[in-house]
């Protein structure tokens, strides 16, 4: 009787360890599935002194996220791509332009910062001291 007993024992501690593992045999941990989190943003920015101009917008359901931004390169032209992408198709854009190109045959002078008005000029100070002068001592034999 007391063999029966201590078979069942040991089969259900048994059975309680082998349910407490996840069911992957590589030893893989347990992986949680989140809800998707649909959103949408937006930005632009303009700075006509650096002549910054670029911008985005882009959605999501939470599985297919969607959008386009657009950039002024430096030759003048509105770079525009639009794009999509999962988890299925990867990313596709479409890269599209707007105008011409522009290099011009002459350049403007080159472009130098000068000190504002009053601001002294650096001139650096003569040194107020003489540094001693080395001599090596004489060797001595003992």
């Amino acid at each position: 009787m007391f063999t029966k007993v201590a078979t069942l024992l040991v089969a259900a501690a048994a059975l309680g360890v082998v349910s407490a593992h996840p069911s992957d045999s590589y030893g893989h941990p347990q992986t949680y599935k989140e809800d998707p989190i649909p959103y949408t943003f937006q930005y632009g920015v303009r700075d006509d002194y650096s002549g910054a101009n670029f911008g985005q917008n882009e959605e999501s359901d939470g599985s297919q996220t969607s959008g386009s931004y657009q950039v002024v390169l430096p030759d003048g032209r509105i770079q525009t791509v639009n794009y999509v992408a999962d988890h299925y198709n990867g990313f596709q854009a479409d890269v599209s332009y707007k105008g011409e190109a522009q290099y011009p045959h002459q350049y403007g002078p080159a472009i130098t910062f000068k000190p504002a008005y009053g601001a002294p000029s650096y001139n650096p100070p003569a040194p107020s001291y003489s540094p001693p002068s080395y001599s090596p001592p004489a060797p001595s034999y003992h």
